[in-house]
């Protein structure tokens, strides 16, 4: 698809970049951006804990990173 529409980017670069941009521009803990990038969790033991999916805290990072993606890079103002 990315391709298709003529997008000079790779899939990859997408998930790179929210992490990038939430490491830097937020203050969600790392679980919050894996579980919202769909990261399956390999720590057998930490995953057999885990007993939520973080979905209010992924909803929250969701609306912030549209939020930025809607901002004009140049003057910093919605548009």
């Amino acid at each position: 698809m990315v391709r298709d529409l003529g997008i000079g980017a790779v899939p990859h670069w997408f998930r790179s970049s929210f992490r990038d941009w939430a490491a830097e521009r937020t203050d969600a803990p790392r679980e919050v951006c894996e579980l919202a990038l769909a990261r399956v969790n390999r720590d057998r033991v930490e995953a057999a804990y885990r007993r939520s999916d973080l979905f209010e805290r992924r909803r929250e990072l969701t609306e912030q990173r549209a939020a930025f993606l809607g901002t004009d890079r140049e003057t910093g103002l919605p548009g």
